[in-house]
């Protein structure tokens, strides 16, 4: 067994990402075209305005999945999140089985996700374009996905400019529609609920809970981004728990107010039928019913640019996985190199680009419902589940690692999340009838672990070959303290040791740290 504990090296990357940018990029994740698209979906789950319950129960499993990205990410804040955090956990038994099999998934799940964007970009497009036909709406999606890595194309300090006026223009557009809904509110329609909506006996209950939730979650996904590009954000160790908290606290307030505004407005038997408005557009048809269809025309273009906004950000962090497991010999070698001006990872974009666009064709020629829960039942195992399980192994193994956040009443969030998670895998085929996604997931994981093996192999890595430990984010310099000495080096650039803090966001936080940056 080969023991290696080194200071990091991010390969080039600066930090150069503050708490205002760093929320701006989870909440243009999560809040894109998802809540807009998905609102007439969790109705259907439902039947009926207790839908309200699968965006509660979303935040709740989200919030509990973020404290646990909240302390990995502040004790391992380096490019690519999850796979940092699994390649530290599992190295101990498993060699780089798990950080490999993160990869392969993500390559898949993160852009086949942002492809579910672009699919409502389009259908929310068709409300702008009512005679727009199937090849024309195919076509206008690919040429979104290729602006979109065209724009990612250069620095991130450019990006983070760009991300900050998109996050604004996404704020503006839903705020619009919760004040039009509230101009024009029927409470009695918006909590006149059907008989046994609330029949917690019931089978079928629960069936419609796993799925709402699903659907919940898949409009709060995005509270994680930001810790993709740990090795870019200032002062991560307190930054990432306040971007991440942050992100979640007001997005949960943001889709309460949008879901009950709406139900107030349209009809919810509406949003069920097929050919009506509010099935394919429901905040068009909320603008439309109180303010008229020139206000709806206005705020559906800003929707459109929400859900550009969305996808953009997606894939900005997205595109630093395959980084750092490409440069650990994790992943195929040429995803390790950065482009030799603006320093990003070329090909890991590239290539999720082209994913997206695979993905962006399926989603429109299959249902966006299915698509969402395939995507969420493969997350679940190599990602979700095994988070949880990293996070009290890390406690364990690497006691000595800084720890500048500490979740928050530990263990609990990590239970909830536990149960939250496993409720949604374990519906995941009933929610689908003759999709199978639970079969699906567990056949992609398998192909992953041959794949593993044929790599290992090649690489003569565990188990052809010695374990290597790396304990580089205990051993190295502390990236907090490395920004209040050094603003322009990258991470690896000066030495110092942290804290390991106490409990909140701003348990051992070094005294010198600088404040969050103010808005560009």
């Amino acid at each position: 067994m080969e023991v290696r504990m080194s200071g990091t090296d991010e390969g080039g990357f600066v930090r150069r990402i503050g708490l205002f940018q760093a929320t701006a990029i989870n909440m243009s994740q999560m809040c894109g075209i998802g809540p807009f698209v998905t609102i007439p979906l969790m109705v259907a789950a439902f039947g009926g305005p207790q839908a309200v319950i699968g965006f509660v129960a979303g935040a709740v499993l989200a919030l509990a999945d973020g404290l646990i990205w909240a302390e990995l990410g502040a004790s391992l804040p380096g490019a690519g999140g999850s796979y940092v955090y699994l390649r530290q956990a599992f190295q101990y038994r498993s060699g780089k089985l798990m950080p490999f099999l993160f990869v392969w998934t993500a390559m898949l799940f993160i852009p086949l996700i942002m492809s579910t964007g672009v699919v409502g970009l389009v259908q929310y497009l068709g409300y702008l374009w009512p005679d727009m036909t199937q090849t024309q709406g195919d076509l206008v999606g690919l040429g979104v996905i290729v602006l979109v890595i065209g724009l990612l194309w250069r620095g991130v300090e450019h990006i983070a400019r760009i991300t900050a006026v998109m996050w604004c223009v996404m704020i503006a557009s839903v705020l619009l529609v919760i004040v039009a809904a509230f101009s024009h509110f029927d409470a009695g329609q918006a909590f006149t609920y059907p008989d046994h909506a609330f029949d917690l006996g019931s089978g079928q209950f629960w069936t419609g809970f796993a799925a709402g939730l699903t659907i919940g979650i898949y409009d709060y996904l995005g509270y994680n981004t930001a810790a993709y590009m740990g090795a870019e954000i200032k002062d991560p160790g307190r930054t990432l728990p306040r971007a991440i908290v942050t992100s979640i606290a007001g997005i949960m307030g943001i889709y309460l107010l949008l879901q009950i505004g709406t139900l107030g407005v349209v009809d919810w038997h509406e949003m069920t039928d097929p050919g009506s408005v509010a099935s394919q557009s429901v905040a068009s048809a909320v603008l439309e019913e109180t303010w008229g269809k020139g206000a709806a025309d206005v705020v559906t273009v800003l929707i459109l640019i929400t859900a550009f906004a969305s996808v953009f950000a997606g894939l900005l962090g997205g595109s630093r996985v395959p980084y750092d497991a490409a440069r650990e010999r994790v992943f195929f070698r040429p995803y390790g190199r950065l482009h030799p001006r603006h320093r990003f990872p070329a090909l890991g974009l590239a290539t999720m680009g082209v994913v997206t666009a695979i993905g962006f064709l399926i989603g429109r020629h299959t249902d966006l419902a299915t698509l969402i829960q395939l995507l969420t039942t493969v997350m679940v195992i190599v990602q979700a589940l095994a988070q949880i399980v990293a996070l009290t192994v890390l406690r364990r193994r690497q006691p000595g690692l800084r720890r500048p956040y500490r979740m928050w009443l530990y263990p609990l969030p990590s239970v909830v999340a536990l149960v939250g998670w496993l409720v949604i895998y374990g519906y995941a085929d009933k929610n689908s009838p003759g999709r199978h996604p639970i079969e699906w997931s567990l056949a992609w994981v398998a192909a992953g672990c041959v794949a593993f093996v044929l790599w290992a192999r090649v690489e003569k890595v565990w188990p052809f070959g010695p374990k290597e430990i790396s304990e580089e984010y205990a051993a190295g310099a502390d990236p907090d303290t490395a920004a209040a000495t050094a603003p322009a080096a990258n991470a690896a650039g000066t030495t110092g040791d942290g804290p390991d803090g106490g409990d909140g966001p701003e348990g051992g936080v070094s005294p010198g740290a600088p404040a969050p940056p103010s808005a560009p």
